[in-house]
C-alpha cells in the first residue's frame, strides 16, 4: 500500500522484466474482478478505481509500477476483498509473459491487518525453532542433486555438465554447509565461520599454486599474477556477470570488480603487514619489505585500467551502454579486454625474468 491521501490509498503492483533488458517492450494490463468462491471480490468504484492501459519498458529498464487507487472510506474493519491485475499482449513479437501473469491484490481492514501481523510473527518464531532442521538441510542440499522447477513451473532436468560439476565440487559444498544459518545471532556466527573458511580455501589455493609454479619452474611472482589471481578472481567475475544481468546498468558489475580489487590490495597487503609488524616489534627486530618491481607493476596496471575505463566510456556513446549491445561490439570488447589482461601478464612476467 502506498501513502495515504485524505482517505484514499494507493496499491502498487511491481512489474519485473527478466532475461535481458535490451530494446523497448510493452505489455497491456487491466484490473480484473473475476469471482472467487472462496473470497469476496472487490467492487469497482466502491473498493478501487478500475483502469487499464499499457506499460512500456525503455531500453535498460527492468522494473515498472502500476498504481491502483483504493477507496478506503468504503472499507470496514473486517473487510477482506480482492481484485486481480492481469497482463496480456506483450510486444514486440518474441517477448513472452510468465505463467504468473496475474497478481491478486487483497484489500484488508485494520482487524485483518493485525491478524496478518500476528500470523507473520508466528511464522518467524516457527522458523527460529527449526534452525537445527534448516542447518541439517544445508548438508542435504549440498549432497543431493535433483531437477529444479523454474518460475514458469517447468522442470529443468539435470544436464551432464551439471552432474559433473556437482561431483567435482561436492567436497567444497559439504565443507561450506558447516557455515551456520544467517539467522543465528543476527548473522555474526555465519560471518565469522564463513570468513574463516574463505581464509582456509585461500591458503590452500596459495599452496597449490606455489607447488604448481615450482614444478613448472615459474617464479612466485609469475604464479601470483596468473594462477592465484585468476583463481581468486573467477568468483568475482561470475558475481559481476550476475549483477550485470539483473541490473539496468553496469554500476553493480563494475563496482563489484573494483571493490574486490580494493579488498585484495588493502586487506590482502595491510593485514599481513600489520601482523608481521606486530610480531617483529615484540621480538624487537627490524621489519622491512623491499619494493622490488612494484612500481613497474603498478604503472602497468594503471595504464591498462585507464584503457579499460576509456573502453567503457566509448561503448556508452557507440553501443548505448557499458555492457551488452550487438554481437559484433560485444566480441570486439571481449577480445580487447582479454588482450589488455594478456599484456599485463606478459610484461609483468618479462620484468620478473629481467628481460625488460
Amino acid at each position: 500500500m502506498g501513502p495515504e491521501t485524505s482517505k484514499k490509498k494507493i496499491a502498487i503492483v511491481k512489474l519485473v522484466r527478466q532475461h535481458g533488458c535490451d530494446g523497448t517492450i510493452s505489455v497491456a494490463y487491466e484490473l480484473d474482478d473475476t469471482q472467487n468462491p472462496n473470497q469476496e471480490s472487490a467492487k469497482k468504484f466502491e473498493h478501487y478505481v478500475p483502469h487499464q492501459g499499457r506499460i512500456e519498458f525503455s531500453h535498460g529498464e527492468t522494473e515498472k509500477e502500476i498504481e491502483v487507487e483504493i477507496m478506503s472510506e468504503n472499507l470496514n474493519e473486517e473487510s477482506d476483498v480482492y481484485f486481480n491485475v492481469k497482463l496480456s499482449d506483450a510486444q514486440p513479437e518474441g517477448c513472452k509473459l510468465s505463467k504468473k501473469d496475474t497478481c491478486q491484490v487483497n484489500i484488508i481492514g485494520e482487524d485483518e491487518t493485525e491478524n496478518a501481523v500476528k500470523d507473520i510473527e508466528k511464522i518467524i518464531l516457527l522458523m527460529q525453532k527449526q534452525d537445527k532442521v534448516s542447518y541439517l538441510g544445508q548438508f542435504k542440499k549440498a549432497i543431493m542433486l535433483h531437477p529444479q522447477v523454474d518460475e514458469e513451473g517447468n522442470i529443468d532436468d539435470i544436464t551432464s555438465m551439471e552432474a559433473l560439476m556437482h561431483f567435482l565440487s561436492i567436497f567444497w559444498k559439504v565443507l561450506f554447509a558447516f557455515v551456520p544459518p544467517a539467522r543465528w545471532l543476527k548473522g555474526w556466527v555465519s560471518f565469522v565461520v564463513a570468513l574463516a573458511f574463505i581464509g582456509l580455501v585461500t591458503a590452500i589455493v596459495g599452496e597449490v599454486a606455489s607447488l604448481f609454479g615450482c614444478v613448472c619452474g615459474l617464479k612466485p611472482a609469475v604464479t601470483a599474477i596468473t594462477f592465484v589471481a585468476l583463481g581468486t578472481s573467477l568468483p568475482d567475475t561470475f558475481a559481476s556477470k550476475t549483477a550485470a544481468q539483473e541490473s539496468s546498468n553496469a554500476d553493480s558489475a563494475v563496482g563489484n570488480v573494483t571493490g574486490s580489487n580494493s579488498v585484495n590490495v588493502f586487506l590482502g597487503l595491510g593485514l599481513p603487514w600489520t601482523i608481521a609488524s606486530i610480531y617483529y616489534k615484540i621480538k624487537d627486530d627490524p621489519y622491512s619489505v623491499p619494493a622490488g618491481d612494484l612500481s613497474f607493476s603498478v604503472i602497468l596496471f594503471l595504464v591498462t585500467s585507464v584503457l579499460t575505463l576509456v573502453t567503457l566510456i566509448v561503448r556508452r556513446f557507440i553501443a548505448g551502454g557499458e555492457l551488452g549491445g550487438n554481437v559484433i561490439i560485444k566480441w570486439i570488447s571481449f577480445v580487447w579486454l582479454i588482450c589488455l589482461w594478456l599484456v599485463y601478464v606478459v610484461f609483468s612476467t618479462l620484468k620478473v625474468y629481467e628481460v625488460i
